[in-house]
């Protein structure tokens, strides 16, 4: 640990609900301060999904991605913006013919899914590798789409943070790179947990850090219940973290959390008494080569 770890909060996510937290952030104006008292807070780095905000159901809408990115750049300058990419890539088949898909499908073109990407320029934003099963459904993202989107990142001047699920999506990664798609050695996100995807345990967290470059950046984070070891865990594998209420809604058994802040609190008391530190947002840009923050973009 002899780097300062780079906390990421990740405030509101894709599939935690209202119903399960009257804590989660859901319109615009309560993600950006969600945003900023996680920064305050020790995270140098935002992870955003927007929501309807009459609904509080996911959306891509650009006009709520850009009253949050628009907020953050005012307030909090120094804070580095990651968008999410992700939604979009879900198909249902069809019960009674699998080539149909079925309500609930969000397959979008790949330019469709960084619509936000090229418009407000963030300094990072989550790239998918994984096609997978996700419970009775699945997760699409092929190779090809993957270029396309990574070209579209590549030329709003943001850098990709590739989420991997699984090692496949690290083999692809590395080819990907190979072929100049994207740029090595990269800035991986090690997704623990998820259900058919890398479990969370100290061994496949070692064997995902074992299938990258060893001068990569690389997070990790792991959902439910392992949040709080996973922080732990990468800490002390020399990874960086990742915390919010995208990933856990409980700051401790039965006890739900009531801010992003606070489990952002809990998690940076982790890397302390493990001995370690947590980096500010100006320190994380440096080792992300990421733009200075006196460089935003107007918008």
């Amino acid at each position: 640990m002899s780097l300062a770890t780079i906390l990421t909060c990740a405030v509101t996510g894709n599939l935690t609900t209202p119903e399960q937290t009257a804590y989660l952030p859901i319109t615009t104006e309560q993600i950006a301060t969600a945003c900023i008292e996680a920064h305050d807070a020790g995270a140098a780095a935002v992870h955003i999904h927007v929501r309807d905000p009459k609904t509080g159901k996911p959306s891509m809408d650009l006009a709520l991605y850009a009253e949050v990115v628009q907020t953050l750049r005012r307030e909090r300058p120094q804070l580095i913006i990651n968008l999410t990419t992700g939604p979009g890539g879900r198909y249902i088949p069809s019960a009674d013919d699998p080539k149909a898909f079925a309500p609930g499908t969000s397959l979008l073109p790949p330019e469709k899914r960084v619509e936000h990407i090229a418009a407000l320029r963030p300094d990072i934003c989550s790239l998918d590798l994984n096609t997978m099963n996700s419970g009775e459904q699945v997760v699409m993202n092929t190779p090809a789409n993957v270029r396309r989107m990574a070209g579209i990142i590549h030329a709003a001047g943001c850098v990709p943070e590739l989420e991997c699920f699984d090692t496949g999506d690290l083999v692809l990664a590395q080819q990907l790179m190979a072929d100049g798609s994207l740029h090595s050695p990269g800035i991986f996100s090690f997704v623990m947990g998820v259900r058919y995807a890398l479990p969370f345990t100290t061994q496949a967290l070692q064997l995902a850090q074992s299938l990258i470059a060893p001068q990569a950046q690389w997070t990790a984070f792991a959902v439910g219940r392992h949040a709080f070891q996973c922080v732990a865990q990468a800490c002390l594998l020399g990874g960086n973290v990742r915390i919010g209420l995208e990933d856990t809604i409980y700051l401790d058994k039965g006890q739900l959390a009531k801010s992003n802040a606070e489990l952002v609190s809990k998690a940076r008391r982790i890397v302390e008494d493990l001995g370690g530190s947590l980096a500010t947002s100006e320190q994380a840009r440096q080792r992300w080569g990421l733009r200075p923050s006196n460089q935003q973009p107007i918008r």
